[in-house]
């Protein structure tokens, strides 16, 4: 016992204070990363879809990871603190090595989102072909695609990437399907009444704007994921930043036990 007890009086009680509170922090901070990304991974904007068909779903697996990340942020934390209590070298050591460890996977989790966020979000005319090439397409990825615009054009009363212009400008699978004289637009681009039945859809076909959604939905898009990967990459960078200095406070308090 009396070793133990020695070794308790080695610590800075300023020390040991700023490594509790530090903790502390990370702990709290670890379970809101867990909160915020276990939202990202059910998709609330539904957007996935396209991000899947141009291979560039890793925004997912950055969140899978966080999710990880944030839950061991969480545990180990709460073992620092108590770590810095005891003030036993072990402990600390311990401590420092398993925060390592998830300190290099969060890195990988925010690099990886924001990657690949920022080839999606920079990229409309990405977003444009897919829409053209999939939209009406007769396959599981074509009728998937298919519902996720429908669904958009609909609800964020909008058409297209950029506009329902997209549709007359480009050949796609829709124009293959319809021709330009019967609807130069899918249907679900004109503007309805609170029962979904198009307010004048002859007006719609001619391009009213009192009757069609003129906003194109890219904007709706890139919200969506620049609001994933906010919670990903930026709140996950935020805590790397934190918990560095208290890494540092975790070291030297290592050196003096």
């Amino acid at each position: 016992m009396a070793p133990a007890a020695a070794e308790g009086e080695k610590g800075s009680p300023i020390v040991v204070g700023l490594l509790v509170v530090g903790n502390t922090i990370i702990l709290l901070s670890g379970l809101a990363l867990f909160a915020e990304t276990v939202w990202v991974t059910a998709d609330q904007y539904r957007v996935y879809p396209l991000m899947g068909v141009s291979g560039k779903d890793d925004v997912v697996a950055g969140a899978w990871i966080a999710i990880f990340c944030g839950f061991s942020f969480f545990a180990v934390a709460s073992f620092g603190v108590g770590a810095a209590l005891c003030c036993r070298r072990s402990m600390i050591l311990m401590y420092l090595v398993l925060m390592l460890i998830i300190y290099i996977f969060e890195c990988a989790s925010c690099i990886t989102s924001y990657t690949h966020r920022d080839y999606m979000v920079s990229n409309p005319s990405l977003i444009t072909k897919q829409m053209l090439t999939f939209y009406s397409a007769n396959t599981d990825q074509g009728q998937e695609l298919t519902r996720l615009w429908d669904r958009m054009m609909i609800e964020q009363e909008c058409c297209g990437t950029s506009g329902p212009m997209d549709w007359v400008n480009y050949t796609s699978t829709f124009r293959a399907a319809t021709l330009e004289a019967v609807f130069p637009w899918p249907p679900l681009c004109c503007r309805r009444t609170g029962n979904f039945i198009p307010l004048n859809e002859e007006g719609c076909r001619v391009g009213h704007v009192d009757y069609l959604f003129i906003k194109g939905c890219f904007e709706h898009i890139s919200h969506a994921i620049n609001s994933y990967t906010w919670g990903i990459s930026w709140f996950g960078f935020s805590i790397l930043m934190w918990t560095l200095p208290v890494m540092l406070i975790a070291m030297y308090l290592y050196t003096t036990l």
